[in-house]
């Protein structure tokens, strides 16, 4: 009994000496960060200045917007698609339960370097390789997914069940037929899963990329900001915000479809 309530102890003065670990660093993020609620609440008048430019939306250029939408959801769903199909062979090549370690390891840390280049500065390098349009846009969303779908792939696999793995072999199937039939099965939900949340996430992405000329909305949108053409700008905020809701209420019709 006393062994018990000295392990107990330890539990709980390790988890408060934790707690005050994180207390301290976020405190010390806080002022590294210069957080100042002051200024702050100073900025509230500036706020509402530029939220009142935004009114009335200027619907002139509902044409342009929703054919710069179109632009971006194409960019976002070819990105996607390209990346799903990069990535499901990377997952597999980076699954320590599917490759050997001297396979799985060096494509990690590839995934690990494509995963820690900023998307911008991604989206910067094939502007500066293709030019501009929508083209850097679709290889920017591409590279950037791959590092992040592989990942979630690889991790998905290694969580597979390992008795319905070796039941499948233990058949007599090939190395490809136990993945078909053994491994895949189990994983496909979550896979659909973690690719439709990157695709709202590449979406995001895709309006932000027109900021350093890679297409889409984001061009349009950087374009009214210089020129302080609010009224437009708020036409392009409207416009995302209702594809963003429609993406949202599409993903949670998937997600139950596949449960």
């Amino acid at each position: 009994m006393t062994r018990l309530r000295n392990r107990w102890y330890k539990r709980t003065a390790v988890r408060f000496a934790l707690c005050l670990l994180a207390l301290a660093l976020f405190i010390w993020s806080l002022r590294w960060s210069e957080f100042d609620l002051v200024l702050l609440f100073g900025a509230a008048p500036r706020l509402a200045e530029f939220f009142s430019r935004l009114v009335p939306p200027d619907w002139s250029v509902t044409t342009l917007v929703l054919k710069s939408t179109i632009e971006t959801m194409m960019i976002t769903v070819a990105g996607t698609f390209l990346a799903v199909v990069v990535s499901i062979p990377l997952g597999f090549l980076a699954a320590s339960n599917v490759s050997p370690a001297w396979i799985s390891h060096p494509v990690r840390w590839i995934l690990g370097v494509i995963r820690s280049v900023p998307l911008i500065v991604v989206a910067l390098i094939f502007v500066a390789a293709v030019g501009l349009g929508p083209f850097p846009g679709l290889l920017a969303i591409t590279f950037h997914s791959i590092g992040m779908l592989s990942k979630f792939y690889a991790e998905e696999f290694e969580t597979a069940e390992e008795g319905i793995i070796n039941a499948v072999r233990g058949t007599g199937a090939s190395w490809l037929q136990t993945l078909r039939f053994g491994l895949i099965p189990q994983c496909v939900p979550q896979m659909v899963f973690f690719t439709i949340y990157r695709f709202e996430m590449n979406f995001r992405d895709a309006a932000v990329l027109g900021l350093v000329g890679a297409g889409g909305i984001g061009y349009y949108i950087q374009l009214y900001v210089r020129g302080f053409q609010y009224e437009k700008v708020a036409v392009l905020l409207l416009v995302i915000i209702i594809v963003v809701t429609l993406l949202d209420q599409l993903t949670y019709w998937v997600r139950r479809l596949v449960r």
